[in-house]
């Protein structure tokens, strides 16, 4: 059965949710829709998904991180975080098993300025592959969101300029060349990969979405054993709403 699932920061639910978000979660009819980067607590918003099953991780620290998802299908389990006491504080992640497969969204952290959050960011890089390993030693695993590195050059606008800021440093993109080395597949570049030009997020400076100086750091992950179902996967850079744009996995399960 073909399955179609989306991912998209919204960079604040309830900011986006005053602009478009009901109008793509509407138009994508998406079997499972997961954000990252809600910034929100619980009963701060109200929304209504006839159909949908919803499932939320919320950050301990308010107005930060956060992650939801609206599933169809209702899960077999859901699993909220790590698993692990330093990293289940940011509302980072949610894993959805079903029968076939396993779903997980997950907003990585930013190393942020001068990688002052590097050391973080690389304590949560082991535990995160830990825990998709685990996964995937079950059953296959997608799992998607913003996760907040450019693997490539091909994946920026202007990589020599970016080499040792977060996001493009030597160390994230070692530990997402591990997670691919670990049995997953990077489904845009599976089928695209060649492709240039295609950005998920642009700073909200210097026009850059209008000039298209972008970076691709939102994902969907695939586990080598189904990544010969992958039918189609999609950069949505058309959609406003947030600096980053929804991508979608369509996928034979």
């Amino acid at each position: 059965m073909v399955k179609k699932f989306v991912s998209w920061n919204v960079n604040g639910l309830r900011a986006c949710a005053g602009k478009n978000f009901l109008d793509v979660f509407h138009d994508l009819d998406a079997d499972a829709f997961c954000i990252q980067e809600t910034k929100l607590q619980e009963g701060q918003i109200e929304l209504d998904f006839p159909g949908y099953y919803d499932y939320w991780n919320y950050a301990e620290k308010k107005g930060y991180s956060g992650v939801a998802m609206w599933t169809k299908d209702k899960p077999l389990n859901v699993t909220f975080g790590l698993g692990v006491e330093e990293h289940d504080h940011e509302g980072r992640v949610i894993t959805a098993e079903f029968e076939d497969y396993y779903l997980l969204t997950c907003y990585t952290p930013n190393s942020q300025n001068e990688l002052k959050r590097l050391d973080y960011r690389m304590r949560w890089e082991d535990a995160f592959l830990q825990h998709i390993r685990g996964l995937a030693a079950k059953k296959p695993l997608i799992f998607c969101g913003d996760l907040n590195v450019a693997h490539q050059e091909i994946d920026l606008k202007n990589p020599a300029s970016n080499h040792h800021n977060a996001g493009f440093s030597d160390e994230e993109r070692e530990k997402m060349s591990r997670i691919l080395s670990s049995g997953f597949t990077d489904s845009f570049r599976h089928l695209y990969p060649d492709r240039r030009d295609a950005y998920s997020w642009w700073s909200y400076r210097m026009r850059a979405r209008e000039k298209n100086v972008g970076w691709r750091i939102d994902y969907f992950i695939v586990s080598d054993d189904i990544r010969d179902r992958i039918i189609d996967s999609v950069i949505h850079s058309e959609i406003p709403g947030s600096d980053h744009c929804p991508v979608e996995l369509k996928i034979d399960l």
